[in-house]
């Protein structure tokens, strides 16, 4: 840990956003923290605010009150400061489709100023099994190899903190395995800290140290899978996320 830094990798303090004036609010007075070596999900539905929150924590967009900080830095005026140690990937990100996948990895590289750029490019394109893909154009790779290749990409720069939104929901169940045990690896062995949205409960339940439940941009509840199984008295996460929304609706009623 750098000096000054906090105990916490991420830090979020009473964190609203809402993108109309008078508009509902998206994040909700939300506060969490991320420790290192962890893997934490946050698991909710459409609509959860689940997205606006991990673009607020990459310091795409800038809370309306609270704060957000990434090894003590605050995002919304400090990001470009870690960027160089964190990284993101989703499935609704698109690539430059007329490149090839070394290419593309080399640009990703570039952008990071990294050193022993060669090198890294075919440990991710190993990691990741990409190998016989390397000189094939990206617009020519299937679904699932896109999403690996994404997840190739967000792994470049050998992120302390790494941001997975929904990475496995275009991979068939195999490969979805074989990544959540590539990722824990990485997790162990570095150190590293990932955060990670998922709409499949039952990997969720296997891959996480920790979740937090959100829905209608607030934090429901917070815990270790057995805790909160026990807490809300369900066998499994998936009977326990319907039972959240239930309580939720008819809070409001």
């Amino acid at each position: 840990m750098a000096f000054g830094e906090t105990p916490e990798v991420l830090l979020a303090q009473e964190v609203r956003k809402r993108y109309t004036k008078d508009g509902p609010w998206a994040v909700d007075g939300i506060s969490l923290d991320l420790r290192r070596g962890e893997v934490v999900s946050i698991v909710g539905p459409n609509g959860a605010g689940k997205s606006t929150l991990i673009q607020m924590m990459l310091g795409l967009l800038v809370p309306d009150s609270g704060t957000i900080r990434i090894f003590g830095t605050d995002m919304a005026t400090g990001r470009r400061k870690v960027a160089h140690r964190i990284n993101y990937a989703s499935t609704d990100l698109s690539l430059p489709y007329s490149l090839t996948v070394r290419e593309n990895l080399m640009a990703y590289a570039l952008i990071y100023n990294m050193s022993n750029i060669r090198e890294r490019i075919e440990k991710v394109l190993v990691t990741l099994n990409l190998e016989p893909f390397r000189d094939i154009r990206v617009g020519r790779l299937s679904t699932g190899q896109v999403a690996r290749m994404g997840i190739a990409k967000a792994l470049i720069n050998d992120p302390e903190l790494l941001f997975l939104d929904e990475p496995t929901a275009t991979l068939d169940p195999e490969v979805s395995a074989q990544l959540r045990a590539t990722l824990q690896g990485m997790v162990r062995d570095r150190n590293m800290t990932l955060l990670y949205t998922s709409h499949n409960m039952r990997e969720v339940e296997r891959f996480s140290d920790r979740l937090y439940l959100m829905n209608r941009g607030r934090l429901v509840a917070e815990g270790t899978v057995p805790a909160l199984m026990t807490r809300f008295d369900t066998e499994d996460l998936e009977a326990l996320f319907l039972q959240m929304v239930q309580r939720e609706r008819e809070s409001d009623e």
